[in-house]
């Protein structure tokens, strides 16, 4: 466990982010702990990292943000945590009480969102848990009410899969066969269990089902055994590094399938950059409307100040967990993070992602949940409450 100044691992001198007027006031401390290394350090490095710097300068360049009438810059103190749960509770720990940081942001992947909310909860932090999806938003949020949650619930992320499926299955482009995997963390195993009722409840068969652990160097075996079940429509549960791994291996045994999904990291530019047109027509977890003023502003500023593309799902709602904190502390007027947390209850944000308002701790209103490699965009097929979706359309081949 290390800690880091975030702004100088990410190539940013801090002095050179903040006006001399906001050089003179104190700065407010956000800690973060980071997956820097280990397994999903590629998906941290894609969806928060990039999104924290581009809003430290975006903040810090006006000033810094407005408190009790004095404008105050943004200070980030990071730990990595090696994508190790004990290494991450440990580092959360020590930011609220020797670092003594103003306010958290919230950890990359569900499991991680999970350990540290007691922490969270006993320090008063809002934990907006942007990388978290679970069924559980009720029982968690009456234990931890300073948990908030973005991307909708565990069964609303597998019913828009679910709908997805029935459609490509109703244009006739694909059967009831599905063959099913997923990496065995809470992630992965949430989202299994809730998929199983809901497929066969929809008419589709499960013909292979299967688990494989986070960071299994290999994953022919999966794909091989996939394969061989002789399925229509291939399913994956999965993290950024299995993301990469199962596509590389359907492409390998090409894998006839005429829907393929696969979960976090197929958003990702990297996953676009690395398949080109072998991918035209997968599917995967999230999309947005790269349509939408607000979204090509940020995603134009992302790239300008980064010098990286966005992932199209979870940067622009991570960057709206930004937005969020900037707005409820500067309504509120001053460092209290009790505060903070009622007035994140009680308000509506306006939003990279659109108007976000948590009704019992969720937004749950609004999200996209399934989105499609069209044409080099990875757009939305699936949401709920956006009503700015595209119809699916099936995989051709991996050619």
């Amino acid at each position: 466990m290390k800690r880091r100044n975030f702004l100088a691992l990410a190539g940013v001198l801090t002095a050179g982010l903040m006006s001399t007027s906001a050089l003179a006031a104190d700065p407010i401390k956000f800690g973060v702990v980071s997956h820097l290394t280990g397994p999903l350090a590629g998906g941290e490095a894609v969806t928060h990292i990039p999104n924290i710097e581009l809003w430290v300068q975006q903040v810090n360049d006006r000033g810094g943000l407005s408190v009790g009438g004095e404008k105050r810059p943004i200070e980030i103190v990071t730990y990595d945590d090696k994508t190790n749960p004990a290494e991450h509770i440990k580092a959360v720990q020590r930011l609220a009480t020797q670092d003594k940081v103003d306010f958290m942001l919230s950890p990359y992947g569900t499991g991680f969102n999970l350990a540290a909310a007691p922490i969270y909860a006993k320090y008063n932090y809002p934990l907006i848990a942007v990388s978290s999806i679970t069924d559980e938003i009720e029982e968690l949020t009456e234990r931890f009410p300073n948990m908030f949650f973005t991307l909708g619930s565990t069964s609303g992320f597998v019913d828009g899969v679910v709908t997805t499926l029935t459609k490509l299955r109703e244009q006739g482009v694909i059967g009831n066969k599905v063959a099913m995997v997923n990496v065995a963390d809470a992630f992965g195993i949430e989202l299994a269990d809730t998929a199983r009722p809901k497929f066969v409840e929809a008419g589709f068969e499960i013909v292979y089902d299967k688990s494989y652990p986070l960071g299994t160097p290999d994953l022919s075996p999966v794909v091989k055994g996939a394969k061989a079940a002789s399925p229509d429509a291939f399913v994956a549960w999965s993290y950024p590094p299995d993301t990469f791994a199962l596509a590389e291996q359907a492409i390998i045994e090409d894998l006839d399938v005429g829907a393929y999904y696969s979960a976090v990291a197929t958003a990702f530019p990297a996953f676009s950059k690395k398949f080109g047109g072998k991918i035209e027509g997968v599917l995967g977890a999230g999309g947005v409307n790269p349509d939408t003023p607000a979204m090509q502003e940020y995603r134009n500023a992302h790239e300008e100040v980064t010098g990286k593309v966005p992932d199209y799902w979870a940067s622009a709602t991570y960057y709206a967990q930004l937005q969020i904190l900037e707005q409820a502390i500067e309504g509120v007027g001053e460092i209290d993070q009790a505060a903070v947390i009622d007035y994140i209850k009680a308000n509506e944000f306006d939003t990279v992602i659109g108007p976000v308002k948590f009704d019992k701790h969720n937004n749950s209103d609004r999200y996209w949940s399934v989105g499609q490699w069209r044409d080099g965009q990875f757009r939305a097929v699936a949401d709920t409450g956006m009503g700015d979706s595209a119809d699916p359309v099936a995989k051709e081949g991996w050619n």
